[in-house]
């Protein structure tokens, strides 16, 4: 069988690059033993799925031997109704290992960097990006996922005008990545007297945070500035010059971050999103190629373009990408993300498959 084949050949990979990283000069080259470690990971699920597979296959083998030879009524009844539940799983796993051999986008498995941008509609829009940023922290809480703010600058009415926050979990990225996109909200603001609905709307990106060995930054490109930190209304909100600013003097790219009290921290932080900034230009190429591959891209699509409408009147939330309207708008913004995710994710993997029989 073809993918009998397929499989054992990713075994016999998988158990090549367990020799390679227990040999001991394998970390002499930390960055190929990132990899190796990164890759061994990736084919782990995949090992897993072809043993239990295999074995299946036995299985159904030697249930149809009994069936061949077994006189005794009862325990061929047995035998039938094992095949049976052998026959089912062996279908539903050939599915999700054809799912398995698709080539994953290599980041899905990396932290995240999330940006939560007010857009249209003032106060409001800052107010909702607030909401925005409060349903993914309780989302990431539940994942046991760390949120680390990098830099914020808030509204006059309350939420933020920006929000910069790093997403540290296993696959944070693989997951948060269908959140990018335009978030539009229609409800009565509280700034509103008359109890008119109005429409705001806030941007989200969402980005595979970059290490240090996917970005090899210079000191001689970077100009860092130090200033104090700042909080609503521009108040200095303390006297010492921790808050940090990088300039990449070859692209132009601005970073601040006055999270912590510590320069030193905050240096750390800022050259994390600045190296993930700039990883993002090489991303957006792949994202191009890749969305030039596939009819409707799910995942990512058009960073610009409306993905999801937080109807407060009528308690709904609808997902335009796949036509998905839920009506648990308040668990939903209380971090109940997880069932749109998943819808989301399903169809992806669709849209994966077929564009794999396709080619």
């Amino acid at each position: 069988m073809e993918i009998l084949d397929k499989l054992e050949a990713i075994k016999n990979s998988w158990e090549e690059i367990a020799e390679q990283m227990s040999d001991p000069d394998a970390m002499k080259d930390m960055k190929n033993f990132v990899k190796l470690n990164k890759d061994y990971k990736d084919l782990e699920p995949v090992v897993k799925a072809y043993k239990e597979y295999k074995n299946l296959l036995e299985n159904i083998e030697s249930t149809k031997e009994i069936l061949k030879t077994e006189k005794d009524p009862e325990f061929r009844e047995m035998a039938r109704e094992e095949l049976d539940t052998l026959q089912e799983r062996e279908e539903s796993l050939g599915e999700e290992i054809r799912l398995l051999l698709i080539p994953k986008d290599p980041q899905d498995s990396k932290n995240a960097v999330m940006e939560i941008r007010a857009g249209t509609g003032g106060d409001e829009a800052s107010i909702f990006a607030g909401d925005l940023y409060r349903m993914y922290q309780k989302y990431c809480e539940t994942k046991g996922w760390k949120i680390d703010v990098v830099d914020l600058n808030e509204g006059t009415a309350g939420g933020f005008k920006e929000i910069v926050f790093n997403v540290n979990g296993d696959g944070a990225y693989g997951i948060l990545k269908f959140e990018s996109g335009v978030h539009r909200v229609q409800r009565v603001p509280k700034t509103e007297t008359q109890g008119r609905i109005h429409t705001s709307a806030a941007t989200v990106v969402v980005l595979p945070e970059a290490d240090e060995f996917d970005i090899e930054l210079h000191d001689k490109d970077i100009r860092k500035d130090t200033f104090c930190s700042s909080g609503p209304g521009g108040q200095s909100v303390n006297t010492t010059y921790s808050a940090i600013r990088l300039t990449h003097i070859p692209t132009g790219i601005v970073v601040t971050c006055q999270d912590e009290k510590s320069q030193i921290k905050n240096l750390a932080k800022a050259m994390k999103v600045l190296r993930t900034r700039l990883y993002e230009r090489e991303y957006d190429k792949y994202l191009e190629e890749m969305s030039s591959k596939r009819k409707t891209m799910i995942s990512t699509g058009d960073r610009s373009a409306k993905i999801r409408t937080y109807n407060w009147p009528q308690g709904r939330v609808t997902d335009h990408r796949i036509n998905l309207t839920l009506y648990n708008l308040q668990s939903i913004i209380d971090g109940d993300i997880q069932e749109i995710i998943d819808k989301l994710q399903m169809a992806e993997n669709a849209e994966r498959l077929k564009a794999d029989m396709e080619n």
